[in-house]
Order: C-alpha cells, then sequence, then structure tokens
C-alpha cells in the first residue's frame, strides 16, 4: 500500500505550522522506508497534485472548532470535515477536491483511507515561527498518533 503522511500549514504563521513540525519528527522516528513522508503549504485542486496515487493518506494539520482547545488532537476523515461553499474552483474545501478529483478519475484514496490527525491551534493568523506553548506540548503526541496510524496497516 503506498503511504503519504503529510504535513500541512504555514511554518511563519505561529500554530499553523504544527502539522509540518509533527511530520519533521516524525520521519525521525520512523524506521523503515516504505511510506513518502512530505510537507505542504497548499490546498484546494493545488493538493490533488501532492496527494495523487497514494493509496493511503495520512494528514497532519491544525485545526480550529468551535469546542477544542488548543492542543487536543483529533483523529478524522474527509467525510467529518464540514462542507465549505465557495465561489471560486481554485478555493475547493479538501472534500470539494477530492470529490473533483475522484471525478475526473485521479487515483485517490477513499475516505477511510484518507485520516486527518488535526491539533486545534490557538493562534494561527499571527506572524511566528515557534507555535504557542501548548500546541507545541502536544506535538510529541501527535507524532505518536501518526506512528500508530502507520503500524496499523
Amino acid at each position: 500500500m503506498k503511504t503519504l503522511v503529510l504535513g500541512m500549514g504555514n511554518t511563519i504563521l505561529c500554530d499553523d505550522g504544527v502539522g509540518i513540525y509533527v511530520v519533521q519528527e516524525a520521519v525521525k522516528q520512523y524506521q523503515r522506508n516504505d511510506v513518502t513522508f512530505a510537507e505542504a503549504s497548499v490546498g484546494g485542486m493545488r493538493l490533488l497534485d501532492v496527494i495523487v496515487g497514494y493509496d493511503r493518506i495520512i494528514m497532519v494539520d491544525a485545526i480550529k472548532t468551535a469546542d477544542g482547545n488548543p492542543g487536543d488532537i483529533h483523529r478524522l476523515h474527509p467525510g467529518d470535515l464540514p462542507t465549505l461553499h465557495s465561489g471560486s474552483t481554485h478555493d475547493l474545501s479538501l472534500t470539494g477536491a477530492l470529490a473533483l478529483g475522484r471525478g475526473m478519475g485521479m487515483k485517490l484514496p477513499d475516505d477511510e483511507n484518507f485520516v486527518i490527525i488535526a491539533i486545534e491551534a490557538e493562534e494561527v493568523w499571527t506572524f511566528g515561527e515557534a507555535c504557542t506553548p501548548t500546541v507545541a506540548e502536544a506535538i510529541p503526541r501527535a507524532v505518536e498518533a501518526v506512528l500508530a496510524e502507520l503500524a496499523e496497516k
């Protein structure tokens, strides 16, 4: 099974870079070479170029939810995310981009083989090259979650 572990975010926007930091640490701890680790700062249709051809995706990203506390870790699938409507095909949600890609015949994993490890963020709009302390403390737990996903299959 061709697997991609993908860290998402922007490392100059405080907690928004947490997905990238988690993947950078996970690759150091993963002992085999049967998985691709990558980082991306794209979304929507541009994300399809990064994930096409894989059987399984483990995406790591920051998230802001109404009831979450900074540092909380969520295990989600694309179908768990709210559908956002956009006026432009260049600004599709993850679920919209996946639906479009599948409709175009792209080889993309089904939702069951697309896991999102989402770390509840505190600050994603302020420039800064480090996560807030609470989110930084969650990085080792998020790394453990990624490694546990890799151990499953």
